[in-house]
């Protein structure tokens, strides 16, 4: 009994123990600075908004000392922007907009992004501007200009906030200016280069920057980094919704449910397209995709189909590959930053145009072969009389018995007859020369 007493009380020393080191890793963690660390690589778009505000709130839970904002994109949605930089300005814990890595940019919509950070920063030979909104065809003129002044009069909001050059700002969205990370610094449209994440961590340290109306200094001397990457769903969202994916997507599904329909019964193609065809509508929709170039890569799905139901060999392909190419240059021409690659639309619309010219070439092929071995095929082949022909009678050819009629005489079972006119079900024959 005494032995298990001890043997308890030595267990529960070394509970306590591990505890109390737990314990202290805890404390001393606690007692570090944390500075959370968020990517964003790509075009602006609603799941960007939500991954950038979830990683804004885990540092303000964390009370963390900064959250910096890795930036590269070559811009995005304007409305998806106005929530980025809504959110980044009513944080509660200091944004740094970090413009990295070296050859990255910040086009468009990553320049409100960045102007709206408590503080800006470039990686070297990195560069931002480029701000002008692109308005979409159907607007007048007047209306394109209230766009215009009202995007840049938004830009000016954003730099008087944060104390940057508001004139150059102006610029970027007013004449399309663009900015090397020199020349923003030398502007004073961003606060500070830095050439990794590391030396720009140890710049801001010491920094006071104004917090919702409140002096906060930032403190960095012994940070723990935390790094918010983006989970499985946003990934996965924010691949999808690259245009160049958007329209692979659609492509898929053009081709899956064209195999479907010219051989019913495969369900793979059919199942695979329908499904690349919801995830295509998901980000053409997500990236505001004109209707449009919409409507015309729709007529160009029905003109292929058409194609292999008519049989009208390449005259529908043709009216195809020129409504797909129209379609897809004026895609996404109303949004600044979104574009599909040229060189992706000249692949898919050869593409289609080869796939086209087999199928046609298999249809002129299978309609050749079906009179080279139809009923008009048998036409000068020989037969064998299986019945006396007077005048009418049996005949085989081809492994089949059919009725034929005489037109040179008797024929005697076993003779061979040539056929020279298919007459409905009847062959009329003639005795075959002997030579």
């Amino acid at each position: 009994m005494l032995r298990i007493g001890f043997r308890f009380f030595f267990l529960a020393l070394l509970v306590l123990s591990i505890v109390g080191g737990l314990g202290g890793s805890i404390i001393a963690t606690a007692n570090q600075s944390t500075v959370h660390i968020l990517t964003v690589d790509g075009i602006i778009v609603p799941v960007v908004a939500d991954y950038i505000d979830r990683g804004i709130t885990e540092a303000e839970d964390r009370n963390a000392s900064v959250c910096i904002i890795k930036l590269n994109t070559p811009g995005g949605l304007l409305d998806t922007t106005a929530k980025i930089v809504e959110r980044i300005m009513n944080a509660d814990v200091p944004v740094v907009v970090y413009v990295s890595p070296r050859g990255a940019w910040a086009a468009s919509a990553g320049t409100f992004i960045t102007l709206s950070a408590h503080i800006a920063a470039m990686a070297p030979g990195t560069t931002i501007g480029a701000a002008t909104p692109v308005a979409g065809g159907e607007l007048t003129e007047e209306e394109k200009q209230k766009i215009m002044e009202f995007t840049a009069k938004w830009m000016e909001t954003i730099a008087q906030e944060r104390g940057r050059n508001m004139e150059e700002a102006r610029l970027a969205v007013t004449q399309s200016k663009s900015f090397s990370d020199t020349d923003a610094l030398a502007k004073n449209l961003i606060d500070l280069r830095a050439p990794n994440l590391e030396d720009l961590i140890a710049q801001i340290h010491g920094r006071t920057v104004v917090v919702n109306d409140e002096e906060v200094t930032i403190d960095t001397s012994d940070y723990l980094p935390v790094t918010e990457d983006m989970n499985g769903v946003e990934r996965f969202l924010h691949t999808i919704s690259d245009p160049n994916i958007a329209y692979i997507l659609f492509t898929l599904a053009t081709v899956g449910l064209m195999v479907e329909i010219s051989n019913p019964g495969l369900v793979f193609p059919g199942v695979a397209g329908g499904i690349s065809l919801l995830l295509a509508f998901y980000s053409l929709g997500v990236l505001g995709a004109y209707w449009g170039g919409i409507a015309l890569i729709l007529l160009a799905v029905g003109l292929f189909v058409a194609e292999y139901l008519t049989e009208t060999f390449g005259l529908l392909t043709t009216g195809g590959v020129i409504a797909l190419v129209m379609g897809s240059l004026i895609l996404f021409t109303h949004q600044p930053g979104i574009e599909v690659h040229p060189g992706l639309i000249a692949g898919v619309a050869a593409g289609f145009t080869a796939f086209s010219i087999f199928v046609i070439g298999a249809i002129v092929r299978s309609q050749r072969r079906r009179k080279a071995t139809g009923a008009e095929g048998m036409i000068g082949r020989t037969a064998v009389a299986k019945t006396p022909l007077d005048p009418t009678g049996t005949v085989l050819i081809q492994g089949e018995l059919w009725a034929a009629l005489s037109e040179g005489g008797t024929v005697a079972p076993g003779e061979e007859v040539v056929v020279n006119k298919v007459d409905e079900l009847r062959l009329r024959v003639a005795k075959k020369s002997k030579e």
